[in-house]
């Protein structure tokens, strides 16, 4: 017997053994039927697979007459990214390009997004408000510090600077948990807000207070190290301290947050669609008590917000929501005023998809399953 043949045979036999590494199964990809629960007549009742009878609002003229493409299938149609990172700008529409925005944090992380080593960032320009001091430097023609919102960490940094990036990158992109990072217990059990002096009245949220010498508040350090505390072996997200420096953060304080493109000058569709659809959102959620305008810091709710061009603008428009509680995140596309009030009452309340194929993509940490 030659030793080739001899080495064929033992590869063979090695092979057939149980537990050899061509046995174990490969995960299959989920479906947009898949990837989240959907909605039962059964359970939800059978008005969950109805749009809403009683929306009186529909797109102008000048939306249905540029058109979208309500033909191809939406679902897989989105990159993979692995975190978000949502630059506060107070504005609700940009350059065609936000990252060639000179002097911009946007600019700045694009840069540090194009590294080989990054997290699969991926940046969007937000109306969010930003701080006074973002206005004063920008007549004093000097660094503008601003916030960024971190998802699906749900932390928000303040005072970042265009040189502040690699910092920022390094301590919540690198450090914090991605699209892919399986949800922790940890990262669910958000402190319950103060009591409130009387039974009817809503308190604001105030972030904890720091130390002078650390920059990330104490509470979410406690919450890091009480879970590699209690989860050893399990995969719990570290957030390094770094002193003296000026960047600082603190848990979001929205339960939810939705994201709308309004960027007219990349397409005017969605500057026509995101501030009907954002009149909708209100609408449905004020009188759950979910609405946050862009300067109410209460705790819970929902957060949202207009940013730059996602991406398929032809399936206009584009509707981005993340759950805090389940660590879900969903892509949709062809979203309709008549579709708010079920994205509303099952997708943001509840966790739950109204209509699969309207889906584009996404994640869901809770399940540790992703759509790319």
């Amino acid at each position: 017997m030659s030793i080739r043949n001899f080495l064929d045979r033992t590869k063979t036999f090695i092979s057939s053994l149980p537990g050899t590494p061509h046995e174990c199964p490969t995960p299959s990809k989920p479906t947009k039927s898949t990837l989240f629960p959907i909605v039962d007549p059964a359970i939800d009742g059978e008005d969950c697979l109805h749009d809403c009878a009683s929306c009186p609002v529909e797109y102008p003229r000048a939306f249905t007459k540029i058109g979208i493409n309500e033909d191809d299938e939406l679902w897989g149609k989105v990159n993979e990214y692995g975190v978000h990172a949502i630059v506060a700008t107070g504005k609700t529409d940009w350059l065609r390009d936000v990252e060639d925005e000179k002097g911009s944090v946007m600019m700045a992380l694009g840069k540090e997004a194009k590294r080989s080593d990054c997290q699969k960032l991926m940046i969007s320009a937000s109306n969010m408000p930003p701080p006074p001091e973002y206005y004063v430097a920008e007549e004093q023609n000097k660094p503008m510090p601003t916030t960024v919102l971190i998802l699906p960490s749900f932390i928000v940094v303040t005072n970042v600077t265009p040189e502040d990036t690699p910092e920022l990158v390094r301590r919540f992109v690198y450090s914090g948990p991605t699209t892919r990072t399986p949800l922790t217990t940890v990262e669910t059990a958000t402190p319950a807000p103060p009591s409130p002096p009387d039974s009817g009245s809503e308190i604001a949220y105030e972030p904890p207070a720091e130390k002078a010498d650390l920059t990330i508040s104490e509470s979410l350090a406690l919450r890091f190290a009480v879970a590699s505390l209690d989860h050893p072996s399990s995969q719990t997200t570290q957030i390094p301290l770094s002193i003296n420096d000026k960047l600082s953060s603190h848990p979001c304080p929205h339960s939810y947050i939705v994201l709308l493109c309004s960027h007219k000058r990349r397409d005017a569709r969605c500057g026509i669609s995101a501030p009907i659809l954002a009149r909708e959102f209100e609408r449905h959620l004020r009188p759950l008590g979910l609405h946050r305008d862009l300067s109410d810091t209460r705790y819970g709710g929902v957060g949202l917000y207009f940013i730059n061009h996602v991406g398929g603008h032809k399936y206009s428009a584009n509707v981005l929501i993340y759950r805090k509680e389940d660590g879900m995140g969903v892509w949709l596309a062809r979203v309709a005023p008549k579709h708010v009030e079920g994205i509303v009452k099952y997708t943001i309340c509840q966790g739950k998809i109204v209509n699969p194929d309207m889906i584009r993509g996404g994640f869901y940490r809770k399940t540790g399953v992703v759509s790319w």
